[in-house]
């Protein structure tokens, strides 16, 4: 088969859960909005699904500014979680979304274990929603957030609740910043979720030498970008190799070339995050360059690679 046939009958499908994406590239909650203000640069449907911005019970207001910053290697934010509450993204953001035909995950988070459970009653049976990704992770909150996702019983709570509410795939964010996140995926895994997406930022600082203050007002804050790349490849290859429900990697993806290794490092999808920021395209360059490189080692299907890495340990 010539290169071209190849890569027009490439089968880039994959499935997460009982959810089939035409494709393994999705956008990470947080870095993409709601969609609609990456409308104008970039095909939503072309795209394996949209993770929006996490959403709450009630609106957020967030931390106080300035709460993003560049280094050398990465960004650094404190945004706090800042959102419209549940009730506007079902109202407002949901409909035209879903009028795009994109494969839509929402991300939700909360205080506690009750208000994951009543958040992911709230979105059952709405229209339009293929997942829900549960964020324990963020590491920019005082309640919450974190807390849940560093004790395996309290992360496997938050997933029964959610579970036991939801009426569609149910995906648990991990965070990288634990001893032992193996423990915390078959915490989560072993209290019912379908998928595990990994990593969210690790725990950082900035600080401005001329006034010796903190560069973020929250002073600490979540790192992402190309920096985390190493510590999420390994984490995304551990996880994948002792659960069996479908891993999600997460961490630095600026590349096909980054989102193939995590598919040889086991995982079924990928998520962009940062690169989103400075590169609206690259997701869609992503899934080209992956079709391409399955093209290019005859490949029909992007499935043949998935967890393809060959240590010489096995």
């Amino acid at each position: 088969m010539d290169p071209v046939s190849a890569k027009n009958d490439m089968d880039l499908r994959v499935r997460i859960g009982d959810l089939r994406l035409p494709n393994p590239v999705l956008t990470a909650s947080g870095t993409f909005g709601y969609g609609r203000e990456f409308a104008h640069l970039v095909d939503l449907h072309r795209l394996g699904g949209i993770v929006v911005k996490g959403i709450s019970l009630e609106p957020r207001p967030g931390n106080p500014p300035p709460r993003i910053v560049e280094t050398a290697c990465g960004m650094l934010n404190a945004i706090g979680l800042e959102n419209v509450g549940v009730e506007r993204f079902v109202g407002e953001k949901l409909p035209w979304l879903r009028e795009t035909g994109a494969r839509i995950i929402v991300n939700i988070l909360g205080d506690s274990v009750d208000e994951y459970a009543r958040l992911a009653g709230r979105l059952a049976g709405v229209e339009g929603i293929s997942g829900l990704e549960v964020n324990i992770s963020c590491p920019n909150v005082k309640r919450g957030g974190v807390a849940f996702g560093t004790v395996p019983e309290m992360a496997a709570s938050v997933t029964e609740a959610v579970k036991a509410e939801s009426d569609v795939m149910v995906i648990v964010k991990l965070s990288p910043n634990v001893t032992d996140i193996v423990q915390m995926a078959r915490a989560v895994e072993e209290a019912g979720a379908d998928a595990v997406s990994l990593i969210n930022t690790l725990i950082g600082m900035a600080i401005d030498i001329e006034s010796r203050r903190p560069a973020l007002a929250n002073v600490i804050g979540g790192l992402s970008g190309p920096a985390i790349k190493p510590v999420a490849l390994r984490m995304v290859y551990q996880v994948a190799s002792s659960v069996r429900i479908p891993v999600i990697g997460i961490g630095g993806i600026t590349t096909a070339d980054d989102a193939i290794e995590f598919l040889l490092a086991g995982a079924t999808a990928v998520q962009v995050g940062t690169a989103n920021f400075y590169q609206p395209s690259a997701a869609e360059e992503i899934i080209d360059g992956i079709t391409e490189y399955l093209a290019r080692h005859g490949h029909l299907s992007v499935r043949e690679i998935i967890g393809g890495l060959q240590t010489g340990k096995e």
